[in-house]
């Protein structure tokens, strides 16, 4: 059987956590691509909607800082960091990228791992 990967964004304030969404792929590369669509929507939509939306994408965060979707962006378009988050996954490695809007105590994370959702 062919190896499956999932990908999650989730959000905590407090004790309180939830997940904005989530999709289970065929293969890293998927994982990857999904991750970072998600990172720039979130990034460039800062809590607004966005024309482009497809029914697998995440729900919207408005962020109250720029930190946030600074370091969002940054991660999906900096290929240093794409380039370890692949190797992370191809090593069977779980891809865990956390950011954080001070202002509120707000973090998000983008998660991506080998296996199904139950796995993580």
């Amino acid at each position: 059987m062919r190896a499956r990967y999932a990908a999650e964004v989730t959000v905590t304030v407090g004790q309180r956590f939830a997940s904005l969404g989530g999709v289970t792929v065929r293969n890293r590369r998927l994982v990857l691509l999904w991750l970072r669509r998600q990172a720039l929507r979130l990034a460039d939509g800062h809590g607004s909607a966005v024309r482009d939306e497809s029914p697998a994408d995440v729900r919207p965060v408005l962020f109250h800082g720029s930190d946030a979707p600074e370091g969002l962006r940054f991660w999906a378009t900096d290929g240093r960091r794409q380039d370890d988050a692949i190797r992370a996954l191809e090593a069977g490695f779980p891809l865990l990228f956390t950011v954080v809007d001070p202002a509120v105590g707000l973090s998000l994370t983008l998660a991506g791992w080998r296996g199904s959702p139950a796995d993580l």
